[in-house]
């Protein structure tokens, strides 16, 4: 009996081993699982601008759709915060790390520590200068100042006066922007009254402008705001004057409130970014990298970014009047038609 018993409790104790080790297999299975997944950084100027939060959502949420885990910081603003994030996502041995640089000069050898830990680096909407990114995403920013400027152009502006409010002379783009509208500006004999930048795209510098300047603003017909945050404020200054409505305001990023001034007549056009586009595609491009494939798409070129030649994706965007607000930014769902028409219901289309 005293064998048969302790028979049994050998087997017992085997039984439990086995059950135990197994558990303890599955366990490592699960955590090798975990670590195979897809790990992105992702380290934003700020959210600010009203368009950061789309692009944000957007990208975490195809991301999350292809296996990937994203972790988002904000930086507020500040270079050698965003530095720190970005020695932070080498730390915890990110795959890839996708940046909307403050000022894209200074991150160059944040890039250079990255690439040297085996890091894929892309930069999102904003090239990073003189860096080895392996991908640079953005909207074709030369034809969106080119699209600024003949929006005045058709709006009679040929020979007359504009005033230049731009975004953030750290942002690789703002040249890009004035560039084109300048070209075109200058085939149409228009003359640049004055050409100034808001540090870090604070807008309330756009206001403050009108309000210190209000000679040069009288001798305007027009003015181009770098985004539609800067042509906000612009507007609201020249409401206090009485000029709103009178003088043609171009901006870009197809804001709301910028959509709702040019059914209300104090704007004239605006410049929509499909950021779903970019961020979808930026989403895509990021998990490819990290699983070690080529980027090979047929709209893909390169850009010269101080020593270096980037592959770079760049996407159209759309120009955005009164004619064709209401297929373009009600029709795709980027604001709702209640909302785009709140100030003017009675011309709410049925």
């Amino acid at each position: 009996m005293e064998k048969r018993i302790s028979g049994l409790l050998m087997a017992l104790i085997l039984l439990l081993t086995a059950a135990g080790c197994g558990t303890v297999e599955s366990g490592r299975e699960s955590e090798a699982g975990e670590e195979k997944k897809i790990q992105i950084g992702m380290s934003f100027d700020s959210f600010v601008i009203e368009r950061w939060q789309r692009d944000r959502d957007v990208f975490v949420s195809v991301a999350k759709e292809l296996g990937a885990e994203v972790n988002v910081q904000n930086a507020n603003g500040v270079v050698e915060e965003q530095k720190k994030q970005i020695d932070y996502f080498i730390q915890k041995g990110m795959d890839v790390i996708v940046i909307i640089a403050i000022d894209p000069a200074s991150l160059r050898e944040s890039v250079k520590k990255a690439k040297d830990a085996g890091i894929k680096v892309v930069s999102y909407d904003r090239l990073i200068n003189d860096a080895d990114v392996d991908l640079y995403i953005s909207f074709d920013n030369e034809m969106v100042g080119d699209m600024m400027a003949r929006a005045l152009v058709e709006e009679g502006i040929d020979g007359g006066n504009v005033i230049m409010i731009g975004g953030s002379p750290t942002d690789n783009n703002v040249p890009l922007v004035e560039g084109a509208f300048k070209r075109v500006m200058s085939k149409n004999r228009v003359t640049i009254l004055d050409s100034v930048h808001a540090d870090n795209w604070r807008a309330e510098e756009a206001a403050a402008y009108i309000y210190a300047n209000p000679l040069k603003v009288a001798q305007a017909d027009a003015i181009m705001c770098g985004n539609d945050d800067l042509a906000t404020q612009a507007v609201r200054a020249l409401a206090e004057t009485r000029q709103a409505g009178n003088m043609l305001v171009v901006g870009q990023d197809a804001d709301l409130a910028a959509c709702q001034r040019i059914v209300e007549g104090t704007q004239v056009m605006t410049v929509y970014k499909p950021v779903e586009r970019l961020a979808t595609r930026a989403a895509e491009e990021a998990v490819a990298l990290a699983r070690g494939e080529e980027i090979a798409a047929e709209d893909m070129t390169t850009i010269t970014s101080g020593a270096y030649r980037v592959p770079y994706i760049a996407l159209e965007p759309v120009s955005v009047k009164r004619d064709n607000i209401d297929e373009v930014i009600i029709g795709s769902g980027f604001h709702l038609k209640e909302d785009v028409y709140l100030n003017v219901p009675e011309q709410m289309p049925e």
